[in-house]
């Protein structure tokens, strides 16, 4: 692969991180680790009762139990806050979270550091080294999401035991081991971390393909305006929604006049063109968030509107119809213009009425149109 090639996947990879990790990985890394912060306040009170340690050095014991405990419950107590907490506070609570880890992996690695320097407390001191091996192993896997963070609570948890084992001297073999572990800690993360983002960028790009299908799925090719099959959906639903509320539901049928003509004279990809054309028309006449637009066969395109009667729609209608009539098409040289025919019906719904009923008076209003000789707007208001 080039190498220009693999930077540009890299910064690729790299701004995708930055732009979720404030919300995808941080949520991920809370359930990840959420279950292990029940582990860091049961653990210690038996490593310190086991063998009676905590009545040997009670002041130490109950220092370092207040200590972690409070730092444990204000991780838990910070993840229920942080679900309540507005987006807007996003980037706060990431920076509380994140201290709040390295705040644990401080604690435990400064009294670990600290117990180790007993040399009549061997028993308690093998228990406290295989507590802060597991301890690290747990959170360097669950902290793999964010490299930076699992490799600085490797470093907080083992360096100072280690320091503290070369200090004492007398077990330097313990030291280079811890070392060793320590080394394998940071290889295994950067090797999780890899596998973690290109999960997540994977997973990303199959969401985003997912809607691009969606998307295709429901809209026109040629013009982007919605297809006939989800426009009938939509029909279906905003039928249902006048019916309970008792609004006008009001249908706008439009057939380019002489369409045919512009395909045999100009061909079909000057018709494409045009086709384009009229649909930029209608989405900049029914422009509200709630207004349908589909191109509903052929030349054929239909409006459906939620909340608006049938006199201000023909307004709209009027407005369209002159938009179209004054537009001119350069295409390879020619000039390509034409008008529509429009029909127009609207209603509120009732329980028992038929919604296609609603559409054929449309479309008998748009061909009553053609016949009265084109360029103009039916209302049929039966």
């Amino acid at each position: 692969m080039p190498a220009g090639h693999t930077f540009g996947r890299d910064r690729k990879k790299m701004a995708f991180q930055r732009q979720q990790l404030s919300k995808r990985v941080i949520k991920d890394l809370q359930k990840r680790t959420t279950s292990g912060v029940f582990f860091y306040i049961l653990v210690p009170p038996v490593l310190f009762f086991t063998d009676g340690y905590i009545r040997r050095h009670l002041d130490v014991s109950l220092t370092f139990l207040g200590i972690f405990t409070c730092i444990c419950l204000f991780r838990l107590s910070h993840v229920y806050v942080t679900k309540k907490a507005p987006d807007r506070h996003t980037s706060l609570h990431k920076a509380i979270f994140i201290v709040s880890i390295l705040l644990t992996a401080l604690a435990w690695g400064l009294g670990a550091s600290y117990f180790l320097f007993q040399s009549d407390e061997r028993a308690f001191q093998s228990l406290m080294i295989i507590c802060t091996v597991g301890f690290c192993a747990g959170g360097v896997v669950s902290f793999m999401p964010v490299l930076y963070l699992a490799v600085a609570y490797n470093f907080l948890m083992l360096v100072p035991g280690i320091a503290a084992v070369f200090i004492q001297g007398d077990v330097p073999s313990l030291g280079i081991a811890m070392v060793l572990y320590s080394i394998y800690l940071v290889l295994i993360s950067l090797r999780g971390n890899n596998e973690y983002w290109t999960a997540l960028e994977n997973e990303h790009l199959l969401e985003e393909k997912t809607r691009d299908l969606e998307i295709a799925s429901r809209t026109d090719v040629l013009t982007g305006l919605y297809n006939r099959r989800f426009f009938d959906e939509l029909f279906e639903l905003e039928w249902g929604l006048s019916c309970r509320r008792k609004t006008p539901l009001t249908l706008l049928i439009c057939d380019i006049d002489h369409f045919k003509k512009v395909n045999d004279t100009y061909g079909h990809q000057a018709g494409d063109e045009y086709l384009k054309l009229i649909s930029r028309y209608l989405q900049e006449v029914f422009k509200r968030e709630t207004d349908v637009v589909a191109r509903y066969g052929g030349e054929e395109f239909v409006v459906l509107l939620a909340d608006r009667d049938a006199e201000h729609t023909r307004e709209l209608a009027q407005r369209l119809g002159k938009k179209i009539e004054g537009a001119v098409l350069e295409y390879n040289g020619d000039t390509i213009q034409t008008t529509i025919s429009q029909g127009l019906t609207s209603c509120i719904p009732e329980p028992d009425m038929n919604r296609d009923a609603l559409l054929t008076r449309a479309d008998n209003a748009m061909y009553e149109a053609k016949n009265a000789g084109r360029n103009k707007i039916i209302v049929d208001m039966q």
